[in-house]
């Protein structure tokens, strides 16, 4: 597979002109990137859901990751804690809710 890249990016040198400006390098890495990036994005999906819970804490289920959070009582200060449990952090939450999400092969 190095070989490989090695001859691609070796062919592309050659076909590239001394002057910067007239080399298509730039376009074809563009190019490239997009196709890849095209590639992924048609076999992934994001999949959200919701999570409450009665207090100051609101986690979310295994595989998902909490993304934003909402408190109740006016409240606007939050955090993530622990990369899974959504914290509200004003005194005697009545609620919290955590906006929970996965990314998934199709």
């Amino acid at each position: 597979m190095k070989m490989r890249i090695a001859v691609l990016l070796a062919v592309i040198a050659m076909f590239c002109a001394a002057d910067a400006q007239t080399c298509a390098l730039d376009g074809l890495m563009s190019s490239l990137t997009e196709s890849v990036a095209s590639a992924v994005l048609h076999k992934v999906t994001l999949s959200c859901i919701d999570a409450s819970a009665r207090g100051s804490l609101a986690n979310c289920p295994a595989g998902y990751k909490p993304t934003g959070c909402s408190c109740g009582n006016a409240c606007g200060s939050w955090d993530i804690r622990n990369d899974q449990t959504c914290h509200c952090q004003c005194a005697n939450q009545d609620w919290t809710a955590a906006r929970c999400c996965k990314i998934a092969l199709k």
